[in-house]
């Protein structure tokens, strides 16, 4: 039994790290329609800026958070309106995906040929460090990685709740004919939205940086596991895409911590399966559009 709370533990503070990382994915595709495989790409160069400003200057992981995220807002609008915004409407859904997936590919030779291949890793001072609640250890870093994000998911509810700009991004989801006709500029929407989705990226691949090791490849394992969650909660479901990654995050912290680590990996696609079966369309998700 305290096996199996401490996998639930662990589960669910990782768990919040994932959801902030589908978000930004589920958001690009309820926005443009476009399966975003760069996604993983963009948390790993994140994790290597953050590598890089906490070993150069000695910026704390969580301090440079505000740094990358303005740097793959930007980043994330450009590679919108340099190679998605001219593809053809007819042709984007399939075009898309070699985009995004050649962009993930420049990311990773840039990535190589600047820091070769070797696993980094961001070891600060507090890495170690764990609180004890009753007899259950929590990390700190898991721990603060949790809060930070929860808050950048509720500041992102914010932004799609309160704001023109989220207004916008929801009535483009639901109808972007009807959005159009009401003034909503589709091509700054979508722009925007992409440079969104990989500042949630930013804000992750910080994290990400200081719980795992990493290497230019990384995208490859963590792009197969956010389109799982993307696809499990429903897709354009932002909502979805959160439960989706507490579930499957849980139960692999679980089958690591209770049977083995190896069967841990598969936990992720054998949950994708089962819901898929029952339910198509994912946990949220609607057979017609996805809401945010």
């Amino acid at each position: 039994m305290h096996a199996l709370i401490q996998g639930v533990i662990l589960g669910v503070l990782t768990g919040g790290v994932y959801a902030l990382m589908a978000s930004g994915q589920t958001l690009i595709f309820g926005i443009m329609k476009v399966i975003n495989l760069a996604q993983g790409a963009f948390v790993i160069l994140a994790a290597y800026l953050a590598y890089q400003l906490f070993v150069s200057f000695g910026v704390d992981p969580f301090l440079s958070i505000p740094v990358t995220t303005v740097v793959m807002f930007g980043l994330g609008v450009g590679v919108q309106v340099l190679f998605l915004r001219p593809l053809r409407r007819e042709d984007k859904a399939e075009l898309s995906l070699l985009v995004t997936f050649a962009v993930a590919l420049l990311v990773e030779g840039v990535l190589s040929v600047t820091w070769n291949t070797t696993h980094r890793s961001i070891n600060t001072s507090y890495a170690n460090d764990s609180i004890s609640l009753w007899s259950f250890q929590i990390t700190e870093v898991r721990l603060w990685a949790f809060l930070l994000s929860l808050a950048a998911l509720g500041g992102l509810y914010l932004v799609l709740n309160r704001t023109r700009f989220g207004r916008a991004v929801r009535a483009t989801v639901q109808n972007p004919d009807a959005a159009l006709l009401l003034g909503v500029e589709a091509q700054r929407v979508s722009a925007l939205g992409f440079g969104l989705g990989a500042a949630t990226a930013a804000a992750a691949g910080s994290i990400y940086g200081l719980l795992y090791p990493f290497n230019a490849g990384s995208h490859y394992d963590l792009i197969s596991r956010l389109l799982s969650i993307v696809v499990l909660g429903g897709m354009g479901s932002v909502g979805g895409a959160v439960i989706a990654a507490m579930i499957v995050s849980t139960s692999s912290a679980v089958v690591a911590s209770t049977l083995s680590p190896v069967w841990s990996e598969m936990t992720f696609f054998v949950i994708l399966l089962l819901v898929l079966l029952i339910r198509p369309q994912g946990i949220f998700g609607t057979a017609g559009r996805g809401a945010i």
